[in-house]
């Protein structure tokens, strides 16, 4: 037997308990079941079924046609919410079988808990059906039905009464497989589900975290008056102290001596827009101008002492 998927045979009498479990994918063996169940009533236990997926649903209506074909009457029990939606997307999914019972999912938003609570289909009554009241174990408070109403119990405008109900229980009981009540439930947590919230939001660190990477102390950048800039210096920028590679330093980031001008938050240095900009030295471009002239005047006086 597959370990993605399990099933076993219990008899009493002219009735068999079917109990199925795991996946029913194209790996399913639902075929090897059809010699172990003989013509009478067939009780099949779906309330452990994980998942069904579209050649799961083929092998499942042929497997169940061939049951009836040979005699065997149906009964589907604690049928699972992936059960419970395939019988409200294919139209012969039960076959000419019953259902006897399903689960119906539950969500409380206050403690993030999951629960499925069993319901007798012939105590949901008449159209429209409404999800029973179900609360949480955690806080009490009545909790959310985890669907919508008018698709999940759609299947029951068309239920056919099941025949010989008090038969069927009898042999359950005797089996060891008494149907739980209304007030019996199986409940899940959603933070134990797996890709739910360990991994619903990317693990990125913290700004703080990133400062501290660094191995520079925090104190070493210090900004105009001794105080010091918020995080580490990145390892990229001079330590203090050195003078900065010719031609590599941005303008405005570096002072003289390679002094670290007032930066922002991260320890980057920003240039200093409220200091005055020295203007550049016009002593220096008079002078080279006079010489410019003299030259000139040079040159004029000794065209013309030449050319006479």
């Amino acid at each position: 037997m597959s370990q993605k998927f399990q099933a076993s045979v219990q008899h009493r009498g002219d009735v068999s308990y079917v109990k199925l479990g795991g996946v029913i994918d194209e790996d399913n063996e639902l075929a090897d079941l059809i010699d172990k169940i003989p013509p009478g009533t067939a009780v099949i236990d779906l309330g452990e079924i994980e998942r069904i997926n579209s050649c799961g649903v083929r092998d499942w209506v042929n497997w169940l046609s061939k049951l009836e074909n040979n005699g065997a009457r149906s009964v589907l029990v604690e049928c699972s919410p992936a059960i419970v939606a395939q019988i409200n997307l294919v139209n012969n999914f039960t076959g000419s079988g019953v259902v006897k019972s399903f689960y119906v999912p539950y969500f409380c938003p206050e403690c993030d808990e999951e629960k499925v609570l069993l319901v007798e289909a012939t105590d949901m009554g008449p159209p429209p059906h409404e999800p029973p009241t179900c609360r949480c174990d955690e806080c009490d408070l009545v909790m959310d039905f985890d669907d919508m109403p008018d698709s999940y119990f759609a299947f029951l405008s068309n239920q056919k009464k099941l025949a010989e109900p008090d038969k069927i229980n009898g042999a359950m009981r005797d089996l060891g497989r008494t149907t739980e009540s209304a007030a019996d439930k199986k409940v899940r947590s959603r933070a134990s589900a797996p890709n739910l919230t360990s991994q619903s939001k990317p693990n990125v660190p913290s700004l703080p975290s990133i400062q501290r990477s660094s191995t520079q102390p925090a104190s070493s950048v210090m900004g105009s008056g001794g105080r010091s800039s918020t995080g580490s210096k990145p390892p990229s920028r001079p330590q203090l102290g050195s003078k900065p590679p010719t031609g590599s330093r941005p303008p405005g980031q570096f002072g003289s001596g390679g002094q670290v001008m007032p930066g922002n938050s991260f320890g980057f240095a920003a240039q200093n827009l409220s200091a005055p900009v020295a203007a550049p030295s016009r002593s220096n471009a008079l002078v080279f101008a006079l010489i410019a002239i003299l030259i000139g005047a040079i040159g004029v006086l000794a065209y013309l002492v030449l050319t006479k």
